[in-house]
């Protein structure tokens, strides 16, 4: 299968590619050229920014390529520049599970939406989540813009959960590792209750694998891909602290006193959780043991730390002083 991938040279899309180069698969990847890594040099590399996809549509078509996932498009006009222009072929769409309503309810501090949520639970009624949150880059972000158009060309959309794992710009296990590498005991912490699907990244490859090995049954669907189990954030908190193999006290503060970073692990009224039964079921999909995958994302990242760790914990010391004797 000669694969086609829009983005594809981070993270997710990085693994997706290499996934399909270990199978045998030949792969295409268009990108802007910005991060290009050695390990992907058995993929096709074209160069273009997605305002200019149609300078590179004759090329991609002469590639007669069978199935093309996009990993990038972030807002409607992300899809709509590319989308006239891809082949009449399978399409996969990396989608998030922030389409639901309960994101928007965990976003204002309210509760109210049932868990877990399927793909037909209510999607928010609200537009543009993160404006306001992450300037520049969330203004005009909305998967809610992007869905309809794939879905309307038979595309599947894959919402994903929580991805952790190697290459993760966001370093969702940093929360816990920074203070790893600290040699810090006793980390503060607030009740810890809360429930948030996560998934590996090699699995949320292997979902996007089994799409396209399925095209019939996938097309025209959307289809959650997260941990058929999840974890209280405490207890995810401990698994990173046995694999990083380091011994410390999560401590109980008051939620005003939980340190900034540390956000994630206060109080809440909605709990973000998902089923993903249905990739399961249509998709013969199955994700690893979060049990095995935790130690390797932990392991890489405390191989791999920030280029400019945070070195203040002063936070840390105010919170635990302020814990129950």
């Amino acid at each position: 299968m000669r694969v086609l991938i829009l983005g594809g040279t981070r993270f997710i899309g990085r693994r997706i590619a290499l996934d399909l180069l270990a199978r045998g698969d030949d792969v295409v990847l268009v990108h802007r050229g910005e991060s290009e890594p050695a390990e992907l040099s058995g993929c096709a590399h074209l160069h273009a920014s997605r305002t200019a996809f149609a300078e590179v549509a004759a090329q991609v078509r002469a590639l007669r390529t069978d199935a093309a996932i996009d990993t990038r498009a972030m807002t409607g006009s992300d899809a709509s520049a590319v989308l006239p222009h891809l082949p009449d072929v399978p399409l996969v769409l990396l989608s998030s599970i922030d389409v639901y309503r309960a994101y928007e309810l965990l976003l204002a501090g309210r509760g109210g939406e049932p868990v877990p949520l399927t793909e037909s639970s209510p999607v928010r009624s609200g537009r543009y989540p993160l404006r306001g949150l992450l300037p520049g880059l969330g203004e005009n972000y909305d998967k809610l813009d992007v869905e309809p158009l794939y879905l309307a060309r038979g595309g599947s959309a894959l919402r994903l959960s929580m991805i952790y794992g190697e290459h993760d710009g966001q370093r969702r296990e940093e929360f816990i590792l920074r203070r790893v590498r600290a040699g810090r005991r006793r980390i503060p912490f607030g009740a810890g209750t809360s429930l948030d699907t996560r998934c590996y990244v090699g699995d949320v490859a292997a979902a996007v694998l089994a799409a396209l090995d399925r095209p019939s049954a996938a097309a025209g669907q959307v289809f959650n891909i997260g941990d058929l189990a999840t974890d209280t954030v405490r207890d995810y908190a401990r698994r990173i602290l046995l694999a990083a193999g380091h011994d410390a006290e999560l401590v109980t503060v008051p939620d005003a006193a939980v340190p900034g970073d540390l956000e994630d692990t206060r109080s809440i009224a909605q709990h973000f959780l998902v089923d993903s039964r249905k990739a399961a079921t249509v998709l013969d999909w199955r994700p690893s043991d979060p049990a095995q995958t935790i130690p390797v994302s932990v392991r890489w990242h405390l191989a791999h730390p920030p280029a400019d760790p945070d070195p203040d914990f002063s936070p840390d010391d105010r919170a635990l002083s302020a814990a129950a004797p």
